[in-house]
């Protein structure tokens, strides 16, 4: 079985593509809330699901970290009006410490094809 690496980094690849599956990268965002770190996170995943061949409603699992879990509300209204209400992912979210304090939220996504 093929593998496809989107965007392959030193580091890292964006995504990958591995039989009928797509994994990215745990995705962030630019600006200064929460809000708008997941505005700009989940049009980045939206933008890697299509070089892959997917989109948002093929989306399997999500694994979401929050640097601070009083945001969870706030990111939770960013997430309801992205995602596809008929075809809901399995979703996890947890508070962790992210690569830089500048980093609020983090989105890891695995999908079909």
């Amino acid at each position: 079985m093929s593998i496809k690496r989107i965007e392959p980094g030193p580091r890292m690849s964006g995504a990958v593509v591995h039989g009928n599956t797509v994994y990215l990268s745990g995705q962030v965002g630019q600006g200064a809330t929460v809000t708008e770190q997941s505005k700009s996170a989940l049009a980045e995943v939206d933008r890697l699901l299509a070089a892959a061949g997917s989109d948002k409603s093929k989306i399997l699992q999500t694994l979401i970290y929050l640097s601070d879990m009083s945001t969870f509300g706030e990111m939770n209204a960013v997430w309801e009006s992205w995602v596809d209400p008929a075809n809901t992912p399995a979703r996890a979210t947890s508070q962790a410490a992210l690569a830089t304090p500048d980093y609020k939220v983090e989105f890891t996504v695995i999908a079909a094809l």
